[in-house]
């Protein structure tokens, strides 16, 4: 199993046969990867070798736990190995890894905008059968305006007080590889009704060369996907798993559904898009 950030700096191999793999919706999870859900397979580290470790860029999210990032594309990248195995990003995968997901976790920790529609189990925390302490919640705002959110470190916040443009689940291996997930989830706004509140010094990007627009916005201390301000056609885009409450609004399509992950099944009644939505 071959994987890659989003830029190619970083890139790793799985030798050996995945554990299990889950979805999940801690809050942890969706501020790290500003998606709905991450999605991990777990491997025996015996088998993993990972290239451009000085790109790596580590994070403490909690104590003694460490989320690994790109420092040039912010992508997410599997971190210390935990009791003999190593936790890797199922959207990093350059192709199928072999293994379908098992369950979702952390579903007490949802987000409000996302329903989960497959029948996979679900399980407010760990599964049973893991044991292993559970970090507390980050705590949920009740204000439904202006649309704000945060980076999980905190040192990035933003608000958005226009009406949403659009919003949309995006499948595209670009979008898939820099947030490390099986797909983004986006919301647009206009950019005179967007603003940083605190840290914008504090963002990085990163452009993909041979793209005329996408570009990854990220937070440079935990690497937090944050919104990106395209003026030259007037929009924000902000990444879903970034906002701190429920925007009150939900996505409305998929799209670039032609390169959805193979590992990674669409079981909503959202309208599909082979590539971009008309109009």
């Amino acid at each position: 199993m071959h994987a890659t950030c989003l830029c190619g700096d970083v890139t790793w191999e799985i030798d050996g046969p995945a554990e299990w793999m889950s979805h999940c919706h801690c809050s942890i999870c969706r501020k790290t990867h500003g998606v709905a859900f991450a999605t991990y397979v777990a491997a025996p580290a015996a088998g993993f070798w990972l290239d451009g470790r000085e790109r790596v860029v580590r994070f403490e999210s909690s104590p003694g736990f460490f989320r690994c990032f790109c420092g040039r594309c912010g992508a997410v990248v599997p971190g210390d190995a935990v009791d003999g195995l190593v936790f890797a990003p199922a959207g990093n995968f350059d192709g199928d890894p072999g293994v379908r997901a098992l369950a979702h976790i952390f579903v007490a920790s949802k987000a409000p905008w996302y329903e989960i529609t497959d029948a996979l189990p679900r399980f407010d925390a760990y599964p049973p059968g893991i044991d292993a302490p559970v970090v507390p919640d980050r705590p949920r705002s009740a204000v439904a305006a202006p649309i704000h959110g945060s980076c999980h470190c905190g040192a990035v916040a933003f608000e958005a007080t226009s009406e949403p443009l659009m919003c949309r689940h995006c499948h595209c291996t670009r979008c898939r590889k820099g947030r490390s997930a099986a797909h983004a989830s986006n919301l647009a706004v206009p950019v005179g009704g967007f603003r940083f509140t605190r840290g914008e010094d504090r963002l990085a990007s990163y452009k993909v060369p041979e793209a005329q627009f996408f570009t990854q916005a990220f937070c440079r201390t935990c690497g937090s996907p944050m919104p990106r301000v395209d003026t030259d056609r007037g929009f924000a885009v902000i990444p879903m798993g970034a906002l701190d409450g429920d925007p009150g609004v939900r996505p409305r399509s998929h799209i670039f559904v032609a390169s959805k992950a193979p590992w990674f099944e669409i079981t909503d009644a959202l309208p599909q898009f082979a590539e971009r939505q008309p109009g």
